[in-house]
Order: structure tokens, then sequence, then C-alpha cells
């Protein structure tokens, strides 16, 4: 091997790690939003000005917006486009920013008087970043000739965010005519956590008590769907690929 065609393995191997990681610490902070709002979200359902209801939307205000700039950092790795890259933060940027200034809860900068239109304006733009980072994350899991670490990151990572990102469909779908995942929940952090947990629930093919409406329940098999197809492909596919020798011997 020539030392220019080892240096662009080598080149390509740190491009690997370096996705890797940024998938690893995007796998993690889901399983803490999605752990923490599975097992926290009683009181912020219950009483969301409680004491401990405001401490709980800190901690999750915090989770949002690393995940925001996680989601970012990821989306770097997927295209060179400076459009792409640039619009997309200060998107996520203003959404992060109008979010913690209106909805944190031991002040309250921005306060708007329709809350509905705010909060549809505020999900509609975070929504189609997070599916277009799901497009660029399917197409790099299923590219490639070899079995890499940063495509078992990758698979977990698709999975938890196809979630996460339903549920927020979810809870556009409840802020535009409320009463649509079948209970009535203060528009916020309270409904979309119950959003999330009924999406994981579908995701996991468990029985979420719910009666939602026929809009929500069309979707929702949809997402079943999409989870047991995700799997079945992303199994095969795989298990199918050839582990990357290492190049330097």
């Amino acid at each position: 091997m020539t030392k220019l065609s080892l240096r662009s393995v080598l080149t390509r191997l740190e491009l690997q790690r370096e996705k890797a990681k940024d998938y690893r610490n995007v796998v993690i902070l889901q399983i803490l939003i999605i752990g923490f709002g599975l097992t926290l979200s009683g009181p912020i359902i219950e009483e969301s000005g409680s004491q401990l209801s405001k401490f709980i939307i800190s901690i999750f205000s915090f989770f949002g917006a690393l995940y925001s700039f996680l989601l970012w950092d990821l989306l770097r790795n997927f295209t060179k486009s400076k459009v792409i890259i640039l619009s997309t933060l200060i998107v996520l940027s203003i959404i992060v920013l109008t979010g913690i200034l209106t909805e944190f809860p031991y002040y309250q900068v921005l306060e708007f008087s329709d809350r509905q239109t705010y909060l549809l304006i505020l999900h509609g733009a975070l929504f189609p970043i997070e599916l277009i980072v799901i497009g660029f994350a399917i197409r790099d899991i299923f590219s490639g000739s070899n079995l890499t670490p940063d495509k078992l990151w990758g698979a977990a990572c698709v999975f938890l965010m196809v979630g996460i990102s339903f549920g927020s469909l979810y809870d556009l779908i409840s802020i535009a005519k409320p009463g649509s995942l079948g209970v009535s929940l203060e528009l916020g952090l309270p409904n979309y956590s119950e959003c999330v947990t009924f999406s994981m629930c579908i995701l996991g093919g468990i029985d979420h008590g719910l009666e939602p409406s026929r809009l929500v329940r069309n979707i929702s098999a949809i997402e079943s769907v999409w989870g047991v197809l995700y799997g079945m492909l992303i199994i095969g596919k795989l298990l199918s690929l050839p582990r990357l020798e290492n190049p330097t011997k």
C-alpha cells in the first residue's frame, strides 16, 4: 500500500471514528431523554407549577438544547453544503433560544398571547430538521461495504430518533387539535412528554391504553410497521457486511 493510499484510508478511518462518536453521543442523550421522560413525566402532567415540576422542566430544557446541538453536529458528517449546515444552525438556535426564554419555569422573558400558534411554529420548525437528519443517517447506514462501529451506533440512533420524531408529530397534531391523543393535557412539555411516551409504546409493541383520534391511530400504525421493517432491514444489512480489516497492517 502506497503512502498516499494509506493516508487516504487513515483519513477515512478518522472520519468514521468521529462519526461513531457523534452517533454515540446522540444515542446516550436519547436514552437519557426517553428514560427520564418515561419516569419523571408524572409530576409535570399532574402539577406543572410545582417546584419539583419546575426542576424537571429545567433538566429537560438543558437536554433539549444539548440534543439540538448534537443533531446539528451529527448533520455535519453527512453534508458539506454550507447552506444546509448554516441554515440548520440558525433555525435550531432560534428554536432553543425562543423555547428557553418562553418555557423556562423560573423566569419568563417572552410571552405569546396565542400559545397554540407559537407552539405550532416552534415544533413545526423542529420536525423537518429531525426528518432531514434521519434521512441522511439512513442513507449513511445503508451505504458502504464494511461493518464499522459507526453503522452500529447509527442504527440505534435512527431507531430512537424515529421514536422521538413521531412523538413530535403527535404533539403537532395535538397542538393543532387538542385531545387528538385521547387525553387532554397542558400544551407544552406535559403534552409532548405524553406524545413521546405514546410513540415509544408504539415502537415497542406495548399497549398505551389511549384512544387517539383516527389520524393519530393511522399514523401510529405507520410507525409500528416502520419499526418492524427497519429492524428486519438493518439486521439483514449489518449481518451481510464483512468487518473492516485494519488497513495499517
